[in-house]
């Protein structure tokens, strides 16, 4: 039998199939710097205050959009719109006909082969954003490239 993911668009999952697609990467909690002319996005090593670095997960994720006014909630409405999903987020490549990579807990049975994989960012978090004192401090933590 195919997993669900391979036989239900992302609209029919139920909520606990949406949520376990989340791989735990944690790239999504990173705050991201938008160029406005070009639209171009630009990474950081700033998560969000309600970032775990231990567990790359939220530490309040039931209530983290009444905490946190600009989370966005990803639903299977909106996930093909939002510009900034990392290229390797279960969402995205799910809404853009792909498959789950290897090392996605959903395949491999193990959370952590995300980590091993390097895919998260574990490790690789300089500051949360209640440490940032001024927004022109974003631009000391921007990444090469997308993590």
């Amino acid at each position: 039998m195919e997993p669900f993911w391979k036989t239900k668009p992302l609209v029919a999952m139920d909520e606990s199939e949406w949520e376990s697609l989340c791989d735990g990467c944690g790239k999504c909690c990173l705050a991201k710097l938008e160029d406005e002319d070009s639209g171009e996005i630009h990474w950081t090593s700033v998560a969000c205050r309600l970032f775990d670095a231990g567990t790359c997960r939220c530490s309040d994720y039931a209530d983290r959009l009444a905490r946190v006014p600009d989370c966005v909630q990803l639903t299977p409405r909106n996930v093909g719109e939002i510009a900034w999903l990392p290229s390797t987020c279960a969402y995205r490549l799910l809404a853009e006909g792909k498959d789950l990579p290897s090392w996605h807990p959903l395949v491999s049975g193990r959370a952590e082969t995300v980590h091993e994989a390097g895919i998260s960012i574990r490790g690789r978090v300089s500051r949360l954003e209640d440490e940032i004192e001024d927004l022109d401090e974003y631009f000391e933590h921007v990444l090469e490239k997308e993590p």
